[in-house]
């Protein structure tokens, strides 16, 4: 009988093919799902064909999945050239999910464009040439980032050497007040424990507060799990789960959820009341420089910028259109929206019979293309990028000196609500002035 595990030592397990891991230990683990993008994936590539021969195939193509997403929309030849690398080898490899720019399968930023696309299911192995592949975790999977050597060898041969983590819990209790997101919630996490405090650890999110989250709120929450340093984030499967995967499934492929065992050993555990809590904002430059909303009420903004992996989801959108209806923004307002599933559902999601798009264009927002856009700064002439050393508020998930642009700029993390707020007033705003 295996002794009691969380559910991240359960998958590694598995995938191992052993009855049990404990923290610490070195596994070779089967991938189930491979993704890297046009920042990465040509130094994957390199590598990949380097060590494994230039007519190498890759171990599945089935389980390779290829999305560019971050420098797209512009007119930088060396971003253009990486893409065109990631054309080549899909092409080459006869991938079946290659999401090309410029065509009806693009689809935008990564993160998001994988649970669309079917490709993240409970209880398997993820790994992404990004950070924020810990995204995925939402899905009750083990997701996390890999480097490009990693991913290299992942691409030939299927597997990894990687070292189980030991688990951090957090614990959400209560109904979430309607000025709260998940964005504050994982602020508030980060700012406990700092931008190092989950450093190799899995962070495990639980409670009933963390259950009555959808699946995009569910992803916020897992998205910026790397932000406190941990290995990946992780949340158990449940019916919410079920109905969006068992929808999008690629391939109809058979997963088998699992879940932390009674007993199981966590090395922190933190209990939160969510209805004790207010909203959130990271000040430059640190993810973990964290202030109540109320300390930092009437700092002068330049810019608002709402998108990204952790802001540009429909709920994201839907909670923003919501303050901004039949307002104007007094700063300017750029609105990303993460996939082009998502853009299209600024046409057909509505309040008061007005779209989100004409709500948002009412307001004097500018609306760009599905894409990363000015998250990772990219070349002058990405949409939304901070080109002068000015203060923007953000729902982004990073905001060190020159992450969105200008090495001087100053950037304000907080989830949507509060961005929107901060977009009408000009100055940092307490999205409850507007909801209570």
């Amino acid at each position: 009988m295996p002794p009691p595990m969380t559910m991240t030592e359960k998958i590694l397990a598995r995938a191992s093919g052993k009855a049990a891991v404990a923290p610490g230990e070195n596994v070779w683990v089967n991938v189930d799902v491979l993704m890297t993008h046009d920042v990465c994936g040509p130094g994957t590539i390199g590598v990949f064909k380097k060590h494994f021969g230039q007519d190498a195939k890759v171990w599945d193509k089935e389980k390779v999945v290829v999305i560019p997403d971050h420098y797209i929309f512009t007119q930088d030849a060396m971003a253009n050239r990486n893409v065109d690398v990631l054309r080549d080898f899909a092409k080459e490899q006869s991938l079946p999910y290659f999401y090309d720019v410029g065509t009806s399968r693009y689809k935008g930023v990564c993160h998001i464009a994988l649970p669309e696309e079917g490709h993240t299911r409970p209880g398997e192995v993820l790994l992404g040439t990004d950070s924020h592949t810990c995204t995925a975790g939402a899905f009750g999977e083990f997701a996390t980032g890999i480097g490009n050597t990693d991913a290299g060898f992942v691409m030939g041969a299927g597997k990894l050497w990687l070292k189980a983590p030991p688990t951090m819990r957090f614990v959400f209790h209560g109904n979430l007040p309607p000025y709260l997101m998940a964005k504050d919630l994982i602020l508030a996490v980060i700012g406990d424990i700092g931008v190092d405090g989950a450093t190799y650890r899995a962070m495990e999110f639980d409670g009933d507060g963390v259950s009555a989250l959808n699946i995009e709120e569910r992803m916020t929450l897992c998205n910026m799990a790397i932000e406190a340093g941990g290995k990946n984030g992780i949340i158990a499967p449940d019916q919410v789960t079920f109905d969006y995967v068992n929808k999008r499934n690629a391939g109809g492929k058979a997963y088998q959820a699992v879940y932390t065992d009674p007993g199981a050993t966590f090395i922190f555990e933190k209990v939160y009341d969510v209805t004790t809590l207010e909203p959130v904002v990271a000040k430059p430059h640190s993810p973990d420089n964290r202030a109540s909303v109320s300390e930092v009420k009437g700092t002068k903004l330049d810019r608002a910028y709402i998108g990204s992996c952790t802001g540009g989801k429909l709920t994201d959108f839907r909670a923003a259109a919501g303050l901004l209806n039949g307002k104007e923004v007094r700063i300017d307002t750029f609105i990303v929206p993460a996939t082009t599933e998502v853009a299209a559902g600024l046409d057909t999601e509505t309040i008061g019979g007005k779209s989100l798009r004409q709500i948002f264009l009412d307001a004097g927002a500018k609306i760009g293309e599905a894409s990363c856009a000015a998250c990772l700064g990219g070349p002058g002439d990405t949409f939304g990028r901070l080109n002068t050393p000015i203060s923007c508020i953000s729902t982004t998930n990073r905001n060190f000196p020159g992450r969105m642009g200008h090495r001087d700029a100053k950037v304000f993390l907080a989830s949507p609500l509060t961005v929107a707020a901060s977009a009408l007033a000009g100055t940092i705003a307490d999205c409850r002035d507007l909801l209570i």
